[in-house]
C-alpha cells in the first residue's frame, strides 16, 4: 500500500474519514469492529484501522437497519448470512424490512392526516 492506495488500486480510509463519510462516530465504528459487525480490512503499521471502499459500502448497507429495530447482533448475523450465501436468512431479513416499510407507511399516512387536520381553520 502506498499513500492510501492498496495494491489492487482501491483506496483506504482511516477511521475519521469513514466516520465523516457515514455519519457514524469513531466510537461507534470501534464498537462495531469489536462486535464483528463491520471490521476494517486492514490496519496500518501503527495499528490504525484502514477501511476500503468495500468496507464503507458494507457500513452503508447496514446503517438503515438500526432505525428499523435491528440490533447490532442481528445486523452482524445478517452480514454473516450474506457472506455465507445463506439466501434463506437474507430473505427473512428482507421480509422483515419490507414489513417495517409498511408500518412506516402507515405512520406517514397518519402524520399527513394530522398535518392536514391542523392546517384547517376552525
Amino acid at each position: 500500500m502506498i499513500d492510501g492506495v492498496t495494491d489492487d488500486g482501491s483506496y483506504v480510509l482511516q477511521i475519521g474519514e469513514v466516520a465523516a463519510r457515514t455519519g457514524l462516530s469513531i466510537r461507534s465504528l470501534r464498537h462495531w469492529d469489536a462486535l464483528g459487525v463491520v471490521s476494517p480490512s486492514a490496519r496500518s503499521a501503527g495499528g490504525f484501522r484502514l477501511y476500503t471502499d468495500d468496507d464503507v459500502a458494507r457500513l452503508e448497507l447496514v446503517l438503515p437497519l438500526k432505525p428499523l429495530g435491528f440490533s447490532l447482533e442481528e445486523t452482524a448475523a445478517l452480514l454473516r448470512a450474506r457472506d455465507d450465501g445463506d439466501t434463506a436468512q437474507v430473505a427473512a431479513v428482507r421480509t422483515r424490512v419490507l414489513e417495517q416499510v409498511e408500518v412506516l407507511r402507515g405512520q406517514l399516512e397518519r402524520a399527513e392526516q394530522l398535518a392536514a387536520a391542523l392546517g384547517r381553520t376552525p
